[in-house]
């Protein structure tokens, strides 16, 4: 029964093809492409409005030289948001659930933020390991466990993610089971439990969104403390 429950999280496949490949190819087919006349519909209009909104509320805090990440780091959220999206839906399969891809996602782009600053400012880069005042005994220690902070930095985004989006999916199964097992017996308490699943669900669709945009987030935070 345990493994019936985490079932989900299994990488599916067909004919031998791994439906994952079909699953992170998919979003990029739901949305329209902006045509080249001037007069754009509504929901075109609407997309376009919400990108421009997210890019100019991210790119913020960041300089000149952070702005060139604008079309990767706005790519990437609205990928992410769509395939958690896309996986609360029936007989669908969420690939953020898996750690290898989150893990995919964080490391190089991480790994690149850490690269662009030793390049172009590398006394500031190397100057977050040791906080300034910091007393002479402890200087050995603080760059030691600063140095590992920073490596865990990848490791954190790509389990928040993996975290976030399993425990839901698993509460949800969880609750759905026993809205089955329970209507036949007590039906109130199944309508009760089915009230908390479906609010459940719409909490689950808030985390879809907000872990997307915390995963992005983080990332131009750590991309700031480099340019």
């Amino acid at each position: 029964m345990a493994m019936s429950f985490f079932d989900q999280f299994a990488s599916p496949s067909y004919l031998g093809v791994p439906l994952i490949a079909i699953a992170i190819t998919l979003p990029w087919v739901l949305y329209p492409t902006p045509p080249s006349r001037w007069i754009n519909n509504r929901l075109i209009t609407i997309q376009g409005w919400l990108i421009n909104r997210f890019t100019s509320q991210l790119m913020l805090p960041l300089n000149v030289g952070g702005h060139k990440w604008a079309l990767l780091l706005t790519s990437l959220m609205v990928f992410l948001i769509t395939i958690n999206m896309l996986g609360l839906l029936p007989y669908t399969f969420t690939p953020t659930t898996q750690l290898s891809l989150n893990m995919g996602f964080a490391v190089p782009l991480w790994l690149a933020t850490v690269i662009i600053g030793m390049r172009n400012q590398p006394t500031v880069a190397l100057g977050h390991l040791l906080p300034e005042g910091t007393p002479i005994p402890l200087i050995p220690v603080l760059i030691i466990i600063e140095t590992i902070s920073l490596f865990i930095r990848p490791l954190a985004l790509g389990v928040r993610l993996t975290a976030n989006l399993t425990a839901g999916h698993l509460l949800i199964q969880l609750i759905a089971t026993a809205v089955f097992v329970l209507l036949p017996m007590m039906p109130t308490v199944a309508i009760l439990t089915a009230t908390v699943l479906f609010l459940l669900t719409l909490l689950e669709v808030a985390v879809a969104m907000i872990q997307a945009y915390v995963f992005v987030l983080l990332l131009s935070l750590y991309l700031q403390e480099n340019v």
